[in-house]
């Protein structure tokens, strides 16, 4: 189906979780690349979690670059990567709880995928913790 097709499918109410985060982690996403930023990857502090941006094509990344104020002509590095290598490999590299927003400048076809069992490795994710009593 595709990651936005799942997406816009779960936001309309028919989707399935498990589908949506299976499309999130075999998806090719583009991560914009901000030196100085934790790690090199454009990211968000908010509600105590690393909100790292990724996005499902240069068009999504572009209208995010305009609504920042940016030229969305000239485009920034990216990196492009799978949601699983990011989720898997990068997540566990920050130093606090991190999850992925994705295609966060389009309204109707944003998701969300935080820190939580099924979208990061257990030993990150903050419900678990939460649950065995330490600290998030």
């Amino acid at each position: 189906m595709g990651l936005t097709a799942e997406i816009a499918a779960y936001r309309e109410g028919k989707g399935d979780p498990g589908r949506l985060v299976d499309e999130f982690r075999q998806a090719v996403l583009l991560v914009p690349l901000t030196p100085g930023a934790p790690g090199g990857l454009m990211s968000a502090m908010l509600g105590g979690i690393r909100w790292l941006y990724a996005f499902t094509d240069e068009d999504s990344l572009a209208r995010f670059t305009r609504a920042r104020g940016g030229d969305s002509t000239q485009q920034g590095r990216y990196l492009a990567i799978r949601g699983a290598r990011l989720v898997d490999l990068v997540v566990p590299l920050v130093k606090e709880p991190a999850g992925v927003a994705v295609d966060v400048a389009d309204e109707s076809g944003s998701m969300l995928f935080p820190p939580v069992a099924r979208i990061v490795p257990d030993a990150f994710a903050v419900d678990l913790r939460a649950e065995a009593g330490e600290v998030a």
